[in-house]
């Protein structure tokens, strides 16, 4: 499917990570899709919002920091069966102000960047993450079965942003 036509088909969302020294911020989720598991703060655009404000947004409502100097380093495309799924923009930001806090939806807590808790993120994260990481921007398509739990293909492309 032509990219143009999946980011009208997905629904658009954002992922946030926050990095200082050699941590990274990830939060567990406590509702709602990913329920349980670690990840970047993140979540879906509002209608006219723009992906960086939503990820300032959401990294705000979930840990109440407020990301600086944030950095586009991703897009992820998920397909579930044969459907589009998710079209992620992934931003890291290396400065904040505000202090974390446990929200409704989520557990804030830092990471060492070499020990990360991959047994508990999405699949997915083992195969992007570290590019982020190591400052590698990327485009990806990742295809999974009907429920989201195995992954069936994925493929990494130069970065189109």
């Amino acid at each position: 499917m032509e990219r143009k036509k999946f980011r009208e088909q997905a629904t658009e969302a954002t992922l946030c990570f926050i990095i200082k020294d050699e941590e990274v911020l990830l939060i567990e989720k406590k509702r709602g899709v990913g329920e349980g598991l670690y990840n970047g703060p993140g979540g879906k655009t509002k209608d006219g919002e723009t992906p960086k404000e939503c990820a300032i947004r959401e990294t705000k409502e979930e840990t109440n920091l407020t990301p600086e100097n944030l950095e586009k380093m991703g897009e992820l495309e998920f397909i579930f069966g044969n459907d589009p799924f998710m079209f992620v923009h992934i931003f890291k930001a290396n400065s904040y102000s505000g202090e974390p806090e446990e929200s409704e939806e989520a557990r804030p807590d830092w990471f060492r960047t070499d020990s990360l808790p991959y047994d508990n993120m999405w699949t997915d994260d083992k195969y992007w993450v570290p590019k982020m990481l190591d400052n590698e921007k990327f485009t990806a398509r990742f295809q999974f079965d009907e429920d989201g739990d195995k992954i069936k293909s994925h493929k990494f492309e130069e970065p189109k942003f």
